[in-house]
């Protein structure tokens, strides 16, 4: 079509575009040689300084102290020696007109690995990590009132030379009663020992409605659990009891 008379066209802009030339070397190769230069005069600088003396290698003697050093802990001061002995001796003393029954689960008040791992409702997964976590020893004392009262004390003993085991398997516990339906109340004289007693029954097709309750706490390398079950209700007065006095105990 021939173009419209009297309109001339403006030509389209030329961009030019900026490229990195010779500028952008030599600045990069001054900074690159001032720094060289600041450096080779820090080390003229530092040449041409006095060398500082150091102090003497000799120090001062010190007097030694004399007489005799101080008397080992009793074991009513220290708590190791107490712990490190027979731990059964640990254990609350069973009441008066109670029938023992601990031999019908341990040899002479002591639990085993595989006997303690067994009492856990995945007693393999339980076994090998008793062993991961440096389990030493548990001490048992089990006693019946009557035809349906049973009290179960145990103190189980960690080696703890990574951690603080006792308490990690107590909280692991406290974890587990925490999503049953239960009344609770922390132990005196712990910072996290709980006591628990089940509102419910356990019931069970030919037996007897089982009500239940638990306490747990830990004090250095040792961990508390009780266990009472009875056809009849379980008060807080008798769980707090038992577990108030074992861990005075500790």
């Amino acid at each position: 079509m021939p173009e419209a008379p009297g309109v001339v066209e403006e030509p389209a802009p030329v961009v030019r575009v900026r490229r990195r030339g010779r500028t952008t070397l030599l600045i990069a190769a001054g900074a690159v040689l001032g720094l060289v230069a600041g450096t080779c005069a820090g080390y003229l600088v530092q040449a041409n300084r006095e060398p500082t003396k150091l102090p003497s290698l000799s120090q001062p003697s010190l007097p030694q102290a004399k007489g005799k050093g101080p008397q080992p802990l009793s074991a009513a001061q220290d708590r190791r020696v107490r712990t490190d002995g027979d731990l059964r001796k640990l254990l609350i003393k069973r009441p008066s007109g109670t029938r023992d029954i601990t031999s019908d689960g341990s040899a002479d008040g002591w639990l085993g690995l595989a006997a303690f791992a067994d009492g856990y409702t995945k007693p393999t997964g339980a076994y090998r990590d008793l062993i991961d976590d440096a389990f030493r020893r548990a001490a048992i004392t089990v006693w019946r009132t009557g035809r349906t009262n049973t009290v179960v004390v145990r103190l189980v003993q960690y080696r703890q030379e990574e951690g603080l085991t006792a308490r990690d398997w107590v909280a692991s516990e406290l974890e587990f009663e925490a999503e049953e339906e239960t009344d609770n109340w922390t132990v005196p004289g712990t910072s996290d020992g709980m006591a628990y007693v089940r509102k419910q029954p356990e019931t069970k097709a030919g037996y007897l409605p089982m009500y239940s309750a638990e306490a747990h706490a830990w004090r250095g390398d040792i961990a508390m659990q009780i266990f009472v079950n009875d056809t009849k209700p379980i008060s807080k007065a008798k769980i707090m009891d038992l577990a108030e006095r074992q861990m005075e105990r500790l």
